[in-house]
């Protein structure tokens, strides 16, 4: 369970002493050991308890990077990759304390390749910013999960979000890195061609890895064309399984939806309090089609006849930018409107992932779940891909309360693996889900703690997230 699994380690006081002071002394500045520094870097939207570094860089060019990591490596000292703190599973906690890289300055767009639909970015870019820079080029990156992430946080916890239905993850987005290895060098992972069979695919390893297997210094990123023509709408079901009933139907018959999410009656009640809107508090799917003028309006219609024949309300539509983008909004803010439901209680999120045959089966044993056992939480999932997320809101100021929180997590985790899925379809792992990755992967995990040995043979990227390494 997750507080178990975020015990700090063993520190090593007199390796992390020696390389603050050469750090100090070669960054000035822009090294920080204050207090107020070190715990800003070591805040995530979780509650698992912060462990703060004990110094903070804040890295302006590769090279700072792997000077920082040579000194780090000499010393045996933890590195911490740091983006913008948005992880869920505790993922830039410091167990054995050590440095923590900002990448807040490395925010640079290095190259946009707009005939080839690619561009090379610095990993502190976040992706509003990146798809700011992009807009006069009529070029847009897919990948949105919500929160204002940095593009290197994301490559790093493979994220995905509310397009991935149509356009695919992080690991489907990124076309090569550049990575600081152990021994301060940097890599570059493969060239910008849209295919290779040349070795290794070492951009996937790295991608994904939660900076255990070295930093991140650059991306590149498949971009896809704006589409011509965007729509949104809602449409109200009476159950759970009617509404999943429409997406399987919609994915098998082809239809190129963009975003196709559900939201159970208590997200729908949160939603409509904390934005403002006033849709009916029962199953609710919201949609996105990208296409055409033409193509759009018919897509919008097979999806209404599917609807219908699950057993659905009207689907509402609308091509109109604004009243599109307030339907978005309140999707995005989904984890916040669920959270002002009882703003005095701790909130956990956490997610799942299982074949979409299954999903209506997860959701609904899980809602009964959250009814039999009194718990206050909200549901919201990327349908499309069979991936949700609970918003769980909890006593965190009792042992009890906590128990009952992980009580709950574990059931979920083990109805998801019991039904053929993954125990985290975005979040990560972190330190909140290592127990539940050797349920769902076994033997796996010990190739992958060999692989980590043989990439960082001392254990200074990112230890303690993954799997516990004895």
């Amino acid at each position: 369970m997750a507080l178990a699994d975020a015990t700090a380690g063993t520190r090593n006081e007199a390796g992390i002493a020696a390389a603050l002071g050469i750090l100090k002394q070669a960054f000035g500045d822009r090294f920080q050991t204050g207090q107020s520094f070190r715990e800003q870097h070591a805040h995530t939207t979780t509650y698992i308890p912060a462990q703060l570094p004990d110094g903070v860089l804040f890295a302006e060019t590769a090279d700072d990077v792997k000077a920082a990591v040579k000194v780090c490596a000499e010393h045996k000292v933890p590195v911490v990759a740091f983006g913008m703190g948005s992880s869920l599973e505790g993922q830039v906690n410091a167990p054995r304390g050590g440095i923590s890289i900002d990448f807040s300055r490395m925010n640079r767009v290095l190259e946009v390749n707009a005939e080839d639909l690619d561009c090379t970015v610095e990993p502190g870019v976040t992706r509003e910013e990146l798809n700011t820079y992009l807009r006069d080029t009529g070029l847009f990156f897919p990948i949105d999960p919500g929160a204002n992430a940095s593009i290197g946080g994301m490559a790093s916890t493979r994220a995905s979000g509310t397009n991935a239905v149509r356009y695919g993850t992080m690991k489907d987005n990124v076309l090569a890195v550049t990575v600081v290895t152990a021994n301060g060098e940097e890599i570059r992972t493969a060239r910008r061609a849209r295919k290779s069979s040349a070795g290794y695919d070492l951009t996937r390893l790295f991608v994904g890895a939660e900076g255990t297997l070295g930093i991140l210094t650059s991306v590149t990123l498949k971009l896809q064309g704006i589409p011509q023509k965007i729509a949104g709408g809602v449409c109200v079901f009476p159950s759970i399984k009617a509404a999943c009933d429409a997406v399987i139907m919609t994915i098998q018959m082809g239809i190129p939806v963009a975003r196709i999410e559900l939201l159970d009656a208590v997200q729908m009640r949160a939603c409509n309090a904390y934005s403002g809107l006033s849709y009916a508090e029962q199953p609710t799917l919201f949609l996105e089609f990208h296409g055409t003028d033409e193509t759009v309006p018919l897509q919008s219609a097979e999806f209404a006849e599917i609807a219908a024949e699950c057993g659905g309300g009207e689907f509402l539509w609308t091509g109109n930018p604004e009243e599109r983008n307030k339907l978005w909004k309140a999707r995005h803010d989904a984890y916040w409107s669920a959270r002002a439901l009882a703003p005095e209680m701790a909130a956990l999120s956490t997610d799942v992932c299982v074949p979409i045959s299954r999903l209506a089966d997860c959701v609904t044993e899980t809602q009964v779940d959250i009814e039999t056992h009194g718990l206050l939480a909200a549901i919201v999932g990327h349908a499309g891909d069979g991936n949700f997320h609970v918003l769980l809101l909890f006593d965190d100021k009792t042992p009890e309360g906590v128990a009952v929180a992980e009580g709950f997590v574990t059931r979920l985790n083990a109805r998801a693996l019991a039904m053929d899925g993954t125990c985290t379809g975005e979040h990560g792992i972190g330190q909140g889900k290592m127990s539940f990755l050797e349920q769902e992967l076994g033997g796996a995990v010990d190739l992958m703690r060999q692989i980590k040995r043989g990439l960082d043979p001392d254990d200074i990227f990112n230890p303690g997230k993954i799997f516990r390494e004895h």
